[in-house]
């Protein structure tokens, strides 16, 4: 699930009538991978959001939506990802969500102390076949995280 803003996701989701389907194919096993606002949409809990604002879920896991701040807030930073080898990967934050708080059964996969402030927030998890991160690989060129989430799909598949 792409970055992007995750209200508009959302509605246009049900506009189109693919959310059920989807929800359905998530809880049913479906592995996906989701990037900043994908995050968002897989996660079961948002902080910030909409008031009518809704996600696919599968991910027991509290999100606040741009966490990071605003646009112009928007960061740089090395990372360290737990089951991605090759060294720390270079992650873009983009008006990024971040995990408030951690359900049963959800690893954490890495974390970052954004500049300005002195605590790690959580930015990459796992449960299951679900995989979300906070920020956006697809902008470095670095594929490990893509990858990552391709062995998943292979090991869900058997």
């Amino acid at each position: 699930m792409p970055g992007g803003e995750s209200t508009t996701i959302d509605k246009l989701s049900r506009i189109f009538a693919v959310r059920d389907p989807l929800v359905a194919a998530l809880r049913g096993g479906l592995p996906a991978y989701g990037s900043c606002a994908g995050m968002i949409l897989l996660a079961d809990r948002v902080l910030d959001g909409t008031d009518d604002q809704q996600t696919f879920g599968g991910l027991d896991i509290t999100v606040r939506r741009n966490a990071f701040g605003r646009q112009v807030e928007s960061f740089e930073a090395d990372v360290e990802l737990i089951g991605v080898s090759g060294g720390p990967m270079h992650a873009v934050f983009i008006r990024a969500p971040w995990v408030e708080r951690l359900g049963a059964g959800v690893e954490v996969l890495g974390s970052v102390t954004p500049p300005g402030r002195t605590d790690a927030k959580v930015i990459a998890v796992r449960q299951r076949n679900l995989l979300a991160t906070s920020f956006h690989p697809e902008v470095t060129g670095d594929l490990r995280i893509h990858r990552y989430f391709l062995d998943l799909v292979r090991a869900a598949a058997g």
